[in-house]
């Protein structure tokens, strides 16, 4: 395989100069530390050993939303910055991070009764400076039923209809990433931060990273270091022997995907499992997914098994609040498992440690960041580039203020969502008068927004295949060029989400996608096997479970 001319463009750079900061770590919180920085004037450097979003950042409940669970654990602070949080990020991408209504049904021995709802709602809308038709309304057992006629009526005693927002994590990220290079950064994914340099005074002056798609060792000058690295956080304060008591504890979530057809919610649910966790099942598209899980995992963070207990618990769940439905393993199309990077509080379990973030800085001027929620990785970015300002101090120099608030992301802008859903049919209207499938319109206007019409183009050059396959190969070759896209598993997985939300959709496509990227990266006979493999042994992974090796905690009840 070889690597495209950009690449290869990045990685002369990389040889030649010094940068202000090098940020570790694609997800979601590097991926908006490196906006943050660029947006400020800073030249940076965004690592990723993977694919961007390629941990955490893409196996979360994908939810915008303010944690309305951790009002019992009194983290006010914590609800009024992400609940805030929600309309900044909405604003500045409404085709990625769009409404979601969410009902929460009351029932009886439920966690939470209707005096507590309600106050809970109001507190939660207050904190969050909720406004207009997006207030939480109370529900009658009659009005509950008619918002959603699948939940079980026997034990339902009313509900609380209030206001969420749904995005795509993984892309999310990407877009937080290609806004960044906009404003200057250098991003590379499959590029592995593996040590440090330090001066003779013992600050880290340069990080010694290796390309791992060309093999390539490269020692890369910095003035200053952050490490986003989640789940491996702890692993680069060894690096740098910069280790403490306080550390990452992570947490498994499982989520599971079966069609719309097998749960046809008309809208988000949130709502009670009789070992008093809550569940969220959320209609997205062609699916509905479900979950999540909340216990303790010891295990490889690059390799998070679902295991049929997993599965089995969820159904167990979901089942006892949509009784008709009678959902089967069987029915489970796909899955995800992540971990959550929590700051590890004695004596407490995963469900109930803190989801605020924390900064930890070494000696060597290596700043860590962990912990924190999907909403709040924009303020988490502000937070630790400030203290890169702080540090600049020390060197006579002055960072400017954040204004990413501000900064629309990639795919935009969009007026309000309103303008989303009119750009929609704009869409589906550009795709029908080219024969292009426009039942797709929603969903390239909810990854690629704006950027949907380039595609479209792209499609129309081809001749070959079926109007979904040129529609796929299109995006695959717009992906390659704009996003990254090292990988056919990067595209099957992360940039277009077929992995989890569109399985079905894959294997009529799989033959012409892989020719895009054997095509792009000159690919050999074995190269092409081994990228078909990866894609297939990812579908075997996350639509087939196994039991849990004994004495595996599965779930804390």
């Amino acid at each position: 395989m070889k690597a495209t001319p950009k690449r290869a463009a990045k990685l002369a750079k990389l040889r030649t100069q010094e940068f202000d900061l090098v940020v570790i770590g694609g997800g979601i919180t590097g991926a908006g530390v490196a906006l943050d920085a660029a947006s400020r004037g800073l030249e940076v450097l965004l690592v990723e050993r993977n694919d961007f979003a390629s941990g955490t950042s893409s196996k979360s409940t994908k939810l915008i939303h303010g944690g309305l669970r951790y009002l019992k654990n009194l983290e006010i602070g914590l609800v009024r910055e992400v609940g805030q949080e929600r309309a900044v990020v909405h604003d500045i991408a409404p085709h990625l991070v769009r409404p979601e209504k969410m009902l929460l049904p009351l029932v009886e021995g439920g966690s939470l009764g209707k005096l507590t709802t309600s106050m809970a709602l109001w507190v939660y809308d207050f904190l969050a400076d909720v406004e207009g038709d997006d207030k939480r309304v109370m529900l009658t057992k009659e009005e509950t039923m008619d918002y959603e006629p699948l939940v079980r009526k026997d034990i339902l005693t009313g509900g609380g209809f209030y206001a969420e927002y749904r995005t795509d994590d993984a892309r999310l990220t990407i877009e937080n990433v290609k806004t960044a290079e906009h404003h200057g950064a250098t991003a590379l994914n499959y590029t592995e931060a593996t040590d440090f340099v330090y001066d003779d005074d013992g600050i880290i002056s340069a990080v010694v990273c290796h390309d791992r798609f060309t093999d390539e060792k490269i020692t890369v000058k910095t003035k200053h270091v952050i490490s986003c690295t989640g789940p491996w956080v702890d692993e680069l304060r060894g690096v740098d022997r910069s280790m403490t008591d306080r550390h990452v504890f992570l947490s498994k979530g499982v989520h599971i995907v079966v069609s719309r057809e097998r749960l046809p919610l008309q809208h988000a649910v949130y709502f009670d499992v009789e070992d008093g966790r809550m569940f969220f099942a959320i209609p997205r598209l062609r699916c509905t997914y479900i979950g999540t899980t909340d216990t303790a995992y010891k295990g490889d963070p690059d390799a998070i098994p679902t295991y049929k207990e997993d599965v089995e618990y969820i159904l167990k769940g979901t089942n006892a609040i949509f009784p008709s439905v009678n959902l089967k393993i069987d029915d489970v199309e796909s899955s995800w498992a992540g971990v959550r990077p929590l700051i590890f509080e004695e004596g407490k379990d995963a469900s109930e440690m803190s989801r605020k973030d924390e900064i930890f800085e070494s000696k060597s001027g290596l700043l860590s960041i962990a912990g924190g929620k999907l909403t709040g990785y924009r303020k988490m970015a502000e937070r630790v580039v400030d203290r890169v300002g702080d540090q600049m101090k020390e060197r006579g120099e002055k960072l400017k203020d954040t204004h990413t608030k501000d900064i629309y992301l990639t795919g935009g802008p969009f007026q309000d969502f309103a303008a989303v859903l009119t750009y929609e049919k704009e869409i589906a209207a550009q795709l029908e008068a080219a024969s292009l499938a426009p039942d797709r319109a929603a969903y390239l206007v909810s990854n690629y927004g704006k950027q949907s019409p380039v595609i479209i183009q792209e499609a129309l050059k081809r001749s070959e295949g079926t109007d979904v396959a040129r529609l796929a190969c299109a995006e695959a070759a717009w992906c390659i060029e704009n996003e990254l896209t090292l990988y056919p598993i990067d595209w099957v997985e992360r940039r277009s989400g077929r992995l989890y939300f569109d399985m079905p959709s894959i294997a009529p496509v799989l033959d012409e996608v892989l020719a895009v990227f054997a095509d792009a990266y000159q690919y050999t006979e074995e190269d092409l096997a081994a990228e078909r493999a990866k894609v297939e042994a990812a579908i075997k992974w996350v639509s087939t479970f196994e039991a849990a090796p004994e004495g595996t905690v599965v779930h804390e009840v």
